[in-house]
């Protein structure tokens, strides 16, 4: 599904690279789990995937589906299947989350959105995550705490339905209680035809997860790959042993 090849990226208008000839392969019905230190490249991974004008491919391909979408731009990228959640998720006053959804399902499918099967599949969502449904009709994020934020995502990924999700540190600042909404929601949206790629620095997102691979990323690279258990190794002793 996804294949990533000697990748190179910098900050745009500089020449601080931080991503440094990374690879990477995810296929359909796989879950992929990305940990490192801070400052060691995951958030700008994500960020380069989607082609964020902050950031400035020098070298390498990024492959969707077979097609290179390196070059293209970010919205076209998100209508080829690709979903990315936020470290910290954008507010956008004056547009309630419905108008969001529907606006956004619209321009993905290019199709008009049957408001009554729409609302119907809203309900859906929010009875499995357990969110009030009058959060529908608030503006998004405006007001909301962390975990109100993360779980917001949450329906939204649901509700679109991408083929690759990518989850930037979506379990940051959470409760046990959120924490669990989240991983829920992991849950519904994984089956056999897409895939999920979850960036963390914890354990605790991905412990009732069927986890297929742990990459370790340090210094803009993929420096050790592995199953669940290399993250369990790395919540008991740390990055130091890959760092040196």
């Amino acid at each position: 599904m996804l294949v990533i090849k000697d990748l190179y990226a910098k900050v745009a208008g500089t020449n601080k690279e931080i991503i440094k000839g990374l690879n990477l392969e995810i296929n359909e019905n796989e879950i992929h789990v990305i940990m490192g230190p801070n400052g060691a490249g995951k958030s700008t991974l994500s960020n380069v995937i989607f082609n964020n004008p902050k950031y400035e491919i020098t070298s390498g391909e990024i492959i969707f589906e077979g097609e290179n979408i390196t070059d293209l731009d970010t919205d076209k990228i998100a209508k080829k299947g690709l979903f990315m959640s936020f470290q910290i998720p954008e507010v956008i006053p004056g547009i309630t989350n419905a108008e969001f959804l529907k606006s956004a399902k619209t321009s993905i499918t290019g199709e008009k959105v049957n408001l009554f099967e729409f609302a119907n599949t809203l309900d859906d969502n929010m009875d499995k995550l357990n969110i009030d449904k009058k959060y529908i009709n608030r503006e998004v994020n405006v007001g909301f705490s962390g975990g109100e934020k993360k779980k917001n995502e949450i329906l939204q990924l649901l509700t679109l339905n991408p083929k690759l999700a990518i989850l930037d540190e979506t379990d940051s600042g959470l409760d046990v209680d959120a924490i669990k909404t989240v991983s829920k929601g992991i849950k519904l949206f994984k089956n056999d035809k897409n895939a999920v790629l979850i960036i963390t620095h914890s354990t605790k997102l991905i412990k009732d997860l069927d986890v297929n691979y742990v990459h370790i990323l340090v210094d803009g690279k993929i420096v050790k790959t592995g199953t669940k258990e290399l993250a369990n190794e790395i919540d008991e002793k740390g990055f130091i042993e890959y760092e040196n």
